[in-house]
């Protein structure tokens, strides 16, 4: 098992650091008490969602001999009005540039989120997650 720690470091600026030893900076908005200088913990989780599928989908295509010149992940998210704000919907765009079929890349998605990606996979039963893509040349 795995430990990450979490700790202030001045205000509401937070560092993290995983067993990786690679650190995260989390910090809040300047009218709660922060200075504004990191993302906040939801936008660290919703990259860390982008990277995980993203890195699946990459290894996924490569497997198939289809690697994107380039892959960019666009977010939204929709998150309950009330506290805690659970997140209730995301969406995934997935822009591909590359010689990338499109069953391919649908195939890939479908599997990084239904089976890889332990943090699309954490949101199953929570959220509803869709995703979309485009594809150019």
């Amino acid at each position: 098992m795995g430990k990450t720690v979490v700790k202030l470091i001045k205000g509401m600026k937070f560092l993290g650091q995983g067993k990786s030893g690679h650190s995260i900076i989390m910090d809040s908005a300047l009218a709660s008490g922060g200075s504004d200088s990191a993302a906040r913990p939801m936008e660290a989780l919703f990259a860390s969602l982008g990277g995980c599928t993203g890195m699946d989908v990459v290894s996924i295509l490569r497997k198939m001999k289809t690697e994107p010149k380039s892959l960019e992940i666009e977010i939204e998210d929709e998150r309950a009005t009330d506290y805690p704000k659970v997140v209730t919907k995301l969406h995934l765009n997935y822009h591909v540039t590359g010689k990338v079929s499109e069953e391919n890349l649908k195939k890939a998605i479908h599997l990084s989120l239904t089976k890889y990606c332990p943090i699309a996979n954490s949101f199953a039963g929570i959220a509803e997650i869709t995703s979309s893509y485009v594809i150019k040349p």
